[in-house]
């Protein structure tokens, strides 16, 4: 009998109709050959559909469409008067394009361009709406009124083909609609922020060409290369379907000839051939985990991350900029290392989507580039990220006067920030814990890691108290340089600790071994006054800030969880001091101070938190801004409620270690933790049922189940497992890999059923409904 590890032949239950048999489908609809109607991923994906029956005005109100690469945002033309809308506009951004002259810095010079929109302008005035954005599909559709007709729309990105597919149906009177392209100006979005860099010039305009039937926007650049925005329109029927691609090169201008091949062999499928394949990937990716809480808003919330996600990211696309494919007017149109970009990426770990990471392989690709953002006399042996670069990790300080993107300790005025690397390294680090995969950790995280951490080992001097010290460095994003930093300080903790675990588990006698060793002994304390942990020895935490970057040690980093009175007191204290202060409080303080209230188990805390978050920051669409629109918030809530439902640090899988007590009811399936297990766990009534991990690593299995009382554990085929206690709640479990441990209440044969929870409560929609 096969295991039921991965194949999960776990039950869809009776009140969505059903059994799950070994392969899957339900036994009904297998037997009449029918599609399944009582999927629960179905059931939850399509109850966190967003709707709008508004017509959506900005970025931030309206639906998206992605793959990694294509994006496009969906809102009303800019400028139409209230009530009277005369066109619809589907942007058409791509995360390749950016523009190459680096002496003008990352912002400006390396910046992500604007490509253009289109506008879908009806024959009449527009006066009402009725859409849905599909999660299930990542497909948007509905239809569009206007006082001459309607015109029924279905819309995509491709998942694999990039290509914007649009295909729209009209009544009569609305047969003669029109499509209109308009190129944007290829210059930076931040010169709408900030003076423009002496001797800057914006890119010369598109040039609109067609090419047998094609036609294109051929966009060159100043630095040499092009990006090409080519579209087709095609008729069959009724029906008028839009097929668009964008394709970016440099130094070469090779991109035309892509694009035309690209839309050439979209536009020979008909629509509904296009979805089919795109369609299948998006079911395949929801399916991987499983996740439903009685909180339907919060539900909703969570699967729309999960899209947004996929749409935003891919393993070989470039690491998200701020805004992810969907570039608009922004402060901020690159990518951001000292919290965003960690941020944006943590979801996928317990979600099961490592498919994503494109941080890791970004890291490793462009490792090159990393030594070069150091000063000239460290690039031998240490590397560095700046707080901003391009898809290539280039910052282009390196054609600036000060030659390099990463500050150097102790020098004054205050200087970029010093550890960006190595906080993205835990995201790296990361990803091996959640994998196990050696690879990550012999090929990127270790040579990575030993040169980013060789960087502070060039600046720490002994002081009189006979610790080790830091010159000052630079807090993201406070304000001023202090000596001993603890954003930098904790830190380089953890890369030494890491690093020396990392040795051990590659079998690697390392020279540097002796004096990280040296760093744990003998580094300073970390700054703390009476108000908890303070920026650094010489700035007190004294004023509203949005960072909690002072506070690494204790998230994400896991250095302290007030395993003592005394530790718990300095990590409540310096919460509670950090949210305290009103003013510069943005969404990601929120999600912060919900994920470290989930470690130290206040449930409610950190829901609060959460509330405060949907309350005060997301938009209708679940989209964010900060002075522009920026990403990593929304995506970071969705860990902050992993962190809830599942916490794997330390070695320790802890089962709903901090649910507020109105989530009596909450199911989790193939949530991946730490160690390489895959969680699946129910909860009803307020009590813990049945536990299952599987193993894919065979690591050491260390479980706080949750379950009160005696237990019984036993194998994927009904076994009695032996297991130890460890601690009250705690058991460990030896597993090899590929095996399973169910753990139950002793004598209870509770039914291993996964089914979406009931709601508490009715909740609006997320989008713009009526």
């Amino acid at each position: 009998m096969p295991s039921p590890s991965r194949r999960t032949v776990l039950a869809t239950g009776s009140a969505l109709g059903g059994t799950l048999l070994a392969g899957g489908m339900p036994a009904q609809a297998r037997a009449a050959g029918r599609a399944d109607t009582s999927d629960p991923w179905r059931t939850v994906l399509e109850d966190a559909d967003l709707v709008w029956q508004r017509m959506p005005k900005t970025w931030y109100e309206g639906p998206y469409l992605g793959n990694g690469f294509l994006g496009s945002g969906i809102y009303a033309e800019p400028g139409a008067e209230t009530g009277s809308f005369s066109a619809v506009r589907f942007n058409v951004q791509h995360s390749q394009v950016q523009d190459h002259r680096p002496e003008f810095g990352s912002l400006f010079g390396l910046a992500r361009l604007p490509i253009g929109w289109f506008t879908l302008e009806p024959v009449g005035a527009i006066t009402g709406l009725d859409w849905r954005l599909g999660l299930r599909d990542a497909e948007l559709t509905g239809t569009l009124t206007t006082d001459k007709g309607t015109l029924t729309l279905r819309a995509l990105v491709h998942n694999s083909r990039s290509v914007l597919a649009v295909e729209v149906t009209p009544s009569e009177g609305e047969r003669d609609f029109r499509w209109v392209f308009h190129p944007a100006d290829a210059i930076s979005p931040r010169a709408d922020f900030k003076p423009l860099p002496d001797g800057y010039q914006g890119n010369p305009p598109a040039e609109v060409a067609t090419h047998d039937g094609v036609s294109t926007a051929v966009q060159p650049l100043l630095s040499g290369g092009q990006h090409v925005t080519a579209w087709r329109e095609r008729t069959r029927g009724g029906t008028r379907c839009l097929y668009v691609h964008v394709a970016h090169s440099y130094p070469r201008s090779t991109a035309l000839g892509r694009a035309l091949a690209t839309v050439r062999g979209a536009s020979a499928l008909p629509y509904d051939l296009l979805a089919g394949t795109h369609r299948a990937w998006w079911h395949a990716y929801y399916r991987k985990s499983f996740l439903s809480l009685p909180d339907a808003r919060i539900q909703r919330f969570y699967w729309i991350q999960l899209y947004k996600t996929a749409s935003a990211a891919r393993r070989d696309a470039p690491v998200m900029a701020t805004s992810g494919p969907w570039l608009e007017s922004t402060p901020w149109p690159n990518t951001w290392w000292n919290l965003n970009v960690q941020l944006e990426y943590w979801l996928i770990h317990g979600s099961n989507h490592l498919e994503l990471d494109a941080v890791t392989r970004a890291l490793s690709e462009f490792r090159g580039n990393l030594s070069k953002e150091v000063a000239d006399r460290y690039r031998a042996d240490s590397l560095g990220i700046p707080r901003t670069t391009d898809p290539q990790l280039v910052n282009g300080a390196a054609g600036t006067l000060t030659g390099y993107g990463v500050g150097i300790p102790g020098q004054d005025p205050p200087t970029p920030e010093v550890g960006n690397l190595t906080w993205a390294l835990h995201n790296v680090w990361l990803s091996y814990r959640h994998t196990m995969d050696e690879s990550i950790l012999r090929d990127v995280l270790f040579p990575l890691l030993r040169k980013a951490i060789n960087y502070y080992l060039h600046f720490l001097e002994p002081g009189a108290d006979g610790k080790l010290h830091l010159p000052a460095t630079f807090s993201p994003e406070y304000g001023g340089n202090s000596r001993d930093c603890n954003y930098d300080l904790m830190l380089l903790t953890w890369g030494c600790r890491t690093l020396l675990e990392s040795a051990e588990l590659l079998g690697i006698d390392d020279a540097l071994a002796p004096r990280w060793r040296e760093v744990l002994a003998k580094r300073v304390p970390y700054p703390t006054d009476t108000n908890g942990f303070m920026i650094g020895v010489d700035i007190p935490f004294a004023k509203s800030h949005r960072h909690y970057s002072h506070l690494l040690a204790v998230y994400p980093l896991y250095e302290l969880t007030g395993r003592t009175p005394d530790e718990l007191a300095l990590i409540e204290k310096s919460l509670a001091h950090w949210v305290g202060f009103e003013g510069a409080l943005q969404g990601y303080t929120f999600t912060g101070a919900a994920s470290m209230s989930a470690l130290l188990g206040k449930g409610e805390d950190a829901l609060e938190y959460l509330g405060q978050l949907m309350t005060r920051f997301i938009q209708p669409n679940t989209m964010y801004k900060e002075s522009g629109p920026v990403i990593e918030t929304p995506l970071s809530a969705a860990q902050s409620l992993h962190d809830m439902v599942c916490q794997s640090w330390g070695g320790v899988v802890r089962v709903f270690p901090a649910l507020p007590a109105a989530w009596a009811d909450l199911t989790v399936h193939d949530f991946r933790t730490q160690g390489a297990f895959l969680l699946s766990a129910v909860r009803k009534g307020g009590a813990t049922r049945w536990v299952r991990l599987v193993s894919e690593a065979g690591a050491p299995c260390v479980v706080r189940h949750g379950i009160e009382g005696a237990i019984d554990v036993r194998d994927g085929r009904g076994r009695p497992l032996r297991y130890e206690t460890v601690g009250d709640g705690t058991i460990q479990v030896a597993l090899r890999r590929d095996e399973s441990a169910l753990i139950t209440a002793k004598g209870d044969r509770p039914d291993l059923t996964i089914t979406p929870v009931r709601p508490n409560a009715d909740a609006p929609r997320w989008g713009l409904p009526a």
